[in-house]
């Protein structure tokens, strides 16, 4: 069978898949357990997989890490009030809770820095471990916690290989389920084991990149004005008062 999705494709399919997943947080705060919330959540998980998988494809294929850590690096400060002007929550960490405190594009950065310092040579190996734990647990308070730096770096290992990437990813992910479950809220937990529904569209994956070179930059560009937008529509519908659960 002829695989049909590039790279513009898959990222496409995120980008909806968010905004599915964040529109369902504004029009039905506090995560209600009824049929279409859930629906809407079950779809936005098709959003973070696909983001891991290249974070983990832009590491093999930059020409500069640095470049590529920097621009990462930026878009999580920006990003950071983006998701908290979204959602409600205080700007400053941890004064509200330590779950969800920034966007998952601050884990998404620590991962690049995990795998570039995986590929680092030290002196003393120790050093380069105990850098690489602290920058996992670092990732801790944002949106997919430690969970996206591990599923990223364990999507980086098995390159090319599809199979043993969705399982090392759902292996990850059905821990953070299992936290989310007993700690967070049950079908929030439930709810995160649909990342698998990813398998079927990345197997479709045909490693081209596609022709739309902008829609790297519309990605950045888009994660933090949607979510603007989606604080300024709480503002405007709830009062300035969180949505989260």
């Amino acid at each position: 069978m002829e695989r049909k999705l590039n790279a513009n494709h898959l990222k496409i399919i995120a980008i909806l898949a968010m905004t599915i997943d964040h529109a369902a947080d504004l029009l039905y705060p506090s995560f209600p357990v009824q049929p279409i919330p859930v629906a809407l959540h079950i779809i936005g998980r098709l959003t973070a997989p696909i983001m891991w998988f290249f974070i983990a494809e832009g590491y093999y294929y930059t020409h500069s890490v640095k470049k590529y850590l920097l621009r990462l690096g930026l878009f999580a400060v920006i990003s950071h009030f983006a998701y908290c002007f979204a959602f409600g929550l205080d700007f400053i960490p941890f004064r509200s809770g330590v779950f969800n405190q920034t966007s998952v594009m601050y884990p998404l950065f620590v991962s690049v820095l995990v795998l570039w310092l995986q590929d680092t040579e030290f002196k003393r190996r120790w050093v380069k471990e105990l850098l690489i734990f602290a920058l996992v647990w670092s990732a801790f308070p944002g949106d997919w916690s430690c969970i996206a730096v591990l599923a990223v770096v364990g999507i980086h290992r098995n390159r090319g290989n599809l199979k043993k990437q969705t399982f090392v990813m759902m292996a990850w992910v059905l821990l953070y389920a299992a936290v989310s479950f007993f700690f967070v809220n049950k079908i929030y937990g439930i709810i995160e084991v649909f990342v698998i529904l990813v398998y079927p569209l990345m197997k479709q994956y045909n490693g081209q990149r596609g022709k739309a070179a902008w829609l790297k930059w519309f990605f950045y560009l888009y994660y933090p004005a949607h979510l603007i937008l989606v604080g300024i529509l709480r503002i405007l519908i709830y009062g300035n008062v969180g949505i989260l659960f």
